[in-house]
């Protein structure tokens, strides 16, 4: 039986690259929404509304989970 990724290379040997620079893509996409997050919070906390700056501080939890899910996906090097 065979995992996912060896079924994505056998399946589409060409696309690597392309599904590889999609994911980084989205991977960079996501840090600039968590500092942007965490910076919204931190002026939040700092000018006296924590309710806010609580929600935030989830959101970008839940950004940081979405990447760690989206590096599992992330193709292997082959040597």
């Amino acid at each position: 039986m065979s995992n996912f990724r060896t079924t994505q290379e056998q399946a589409h040997p060409q696309k690597k690259s392309m599904i590889m620079s999609a994911l980084i893509t989205v991977l960079l996409v996501n840090l600039l929404l968590q500092i942007w997050l965490l910076y919204t919070a931190l002026n939040n906390a700092l000018e006296g509304h924590p309710e806010v700056a609580y929600s935030t501080f989830i959101a970008s939890f839940v950004l940081f989970l979405a990447s760690v899910l989206w590096l599992y996906f992330l193709p292997e090097k082959v040597n």
